[in-house]
């Protein structure tokens, strides 16, 4: 037997990472903590760091809102307990407060959490009000976190990653790295039904900046204007993981038919771009699209109302054979050799900045976003954002968070109708205001954005209305502008919402790096790809 660890020494790590802005001081702190673990305590502990209830690739949710903690902490009485409540304790309320479901189930939340917060201290209650409200903010970024799992377990920093990805899961690499070492951390293999975390791109606006980036040779393909989705594919089993790794196989029967169709191999992990078309096989706003993910009901109608079709790009894992170290030319020659011709991105192979400009109008054309560059000798790089892809497009945007909203007025009184748009610091994990925005959506959307952050809610002001940062919005602008009004440093001048973002979660959004390199890229990039495809 050994002793479960307390609570309350998470609280008090929390507190102690709240207290140090030293990435190496955090690193330190979070690797002593994990040492002292056993190994069934290590998961949650990570996933209670980094602010989730859950594992990454678990779908369950608590579904414990703004309404419900207040409830709870309103009532929450201070009580003397002999034995303190451990992290396992807390690990296994949140999977019974998940499972709760039917008639009664509101009310046996509420006891479950109520029982849970009436045995916590103050400091503890604290915390568990931040974990499940998705507040953590401690600064225990995922990079932090990584570099704390290879000091605790004496491993090399890339073995940890590279598990993390392909696991889809950092609590279970971290006790692989605790428990087994360099050893099983090695052993780890891309595995058939166990999603693997994306391969993300850098984004530029000059093809020519890419091909010379890219050594005077790169292959373009379109980037559509659709869901991205990883296929696993076993005998006459299949499954399909959204971007944020969830299972949407059922929402989308008619995919599950191209792949049964047009796949040739008996085991294969392969990517793609799910697009919904209209009657004339031109595609339908990503709104649109995401109308039919995680549907469960009404299924067929929908497949007819909003059709949809499958691109493939990419094979990670072919009939036994794990492909993410090898090239990038060689995986699309096996996934060429290996799927219908039909699913095949539109690609090219060139080193002509005219061949891929022609290239970029004609998927502007089609009515999709622009072009993807891949370097030719790239390997798959899970989670990665190095340079090996890139994404073109013609205009410039960012995928910012809802962190608040105001009250409108005129027309829009009575919706919550000004959005106040957030970019994550990448070291805290808070996110911080660029300005706000009520262009581009219509009064269904205003209305139905409204209730969804008065679901939200956290605190609220007779204008404002502050929420929890869970809504991902692509936002377009002109520029972006130095600002001392918000927190940021920055403001975005004319900005205006595209599309939500229900494929990407907020820990996805784009940090404020991303927002400096963007506005130090603008006085090099400005209007040049605007002259290029008129």
């Amino acid at each position: 037997m050994y002793a479960p660890t307390s609570f309350a020494s998470f609280a008090r790590l929390c507190a102690d990472l709240e207290n140090t802005t030293k990435r190496l001081e955090k690193r330190r702190i979070i690797a002593r903590f994990l040492r002292n673990l056993h190994p069934e305590e290590i998961q949650p502990a990570v996933s209670f760091l980094l602010g989730k209830p859950f594992p990454e690739t678990d779908e369950r949710v608590l579904e414990v809102g703004g309404a419900t903690m207040w409830k709870v902490e309103v009532s929450r009485q201070a009580t003397l307990v002999t034995e303190p409540l451990t992290i396992l304790e807390v690990a296994k309320t949140f999977d019974m407060i998940a499972s709760a479901s039917g008639s009664g189930s509101r009310i046996r939340k509420e006891n479950l959490l109520m029982s849970l917060m009436r045995r916590a201290s103050a400091e503890e209650a604290q915390y568990l009000s931040r974990l499940l409200m998705g507040e953590m903010r401690i600064g225990a970024v995922e990079g932090v976190v990584v570099e704390a799992i290879a000091e605790a377990g004496g491993v090399e920093l890339k073995l940890v990653h590279r598990a993390s990805m392909l696991l889809g899961s950092l609590g279970k690499a971290a006790e692989i790295a605790l428990s087994e070492g360099e050893e099983g951390l090695a052993k780890v293999r891309l595995q058939v039904f166990i999603p693997v975390k994306p391969m993300l791109a850098k984004t530029s606006y000059d093809v020519g900046e890419v091909i010379a980036e890219h050594e005077g040779r790169t292959a373009f393909e379109w980037k559509f204007d659709g869901a991205r989705v990883q296929i696993h594919k076993k005998g006459r089993t299949i499954r399909i993981f959204s971007r944020r790794l969830t299972d949407v196989t059922q929402s989308i029967p008619e995919v599950v038919s191209l792949v049964e169709k047009g796949i040739k191999l008996e085991e294969a992990v392969v990517e793609g771009e799910v697009v919904a078309i209209d009657r004339m096989g031109r595609p339908l706003p990503f709104q649109d699209l995401m109308r039919r993910f995680h549907r469960i009901q009404e299924v067929q109608k929908m497949s007819i109302e909003v059709p949809l079709q499958l691109y493939l790009f990419d094979i990670l894992y072919c009939d036994g054979r794990p492909l993410i170290d090898e090239a990038y030319s060689m995986r699309w020659r096996v996934l060429a050799n290996s799927v219908d011709q039909t699913l095949l991105a539109p690609r090219i192979v060139t080193g002509d900045v005219e061949e891929a400009v022609i290239f970029l109008k004609e998927a502007l054309k089609a009515g999709q976003e622009g072009l993807m560059a891949k370097r030719l000798d790239s390997s798959y790089t899970p989670g990665a954002r190095e340079g090996k892809w890139y994404k073109i497009k013609p205009f410039e945007n960012l995928d910012l968070v809802v962190i608040a909203a105001d009250w409108g007025h005129g027309r829009r009184r009575g919706w919550l109708s000004n959005y106040h748009l957030g970019a994550r610091v990448d070291e805290t994990g808070e996110f911080v205001s660029l300005g706000k925005t009520f262009k581009g959506l219509t009064d269904e959307e205003f209305r139905v954005m409204t209730k969804r952050l008065q679901e939200l809610k956290i605190r609220e002001t007779p204008y404002t209305v502050y929420v929890k940062p869970s809504i991902v919005i692509e936002v377009a602008y002109n520029e972006i502008q130095r600002s001392s009004q918000y927190k940021s440093g920055f403001a975005l001048r004319f900005a205006r919402i595209t599309r939500f973002r229900e494929d990407k979660s907020p820990d996805q959004a784009d940090t404020i790096s991303r927002v400096k390199a963007q506005y130090e890229r603008q006085f090099k990039a400005k209007g040049r790809l605007d002259l290029e495809i008129k």
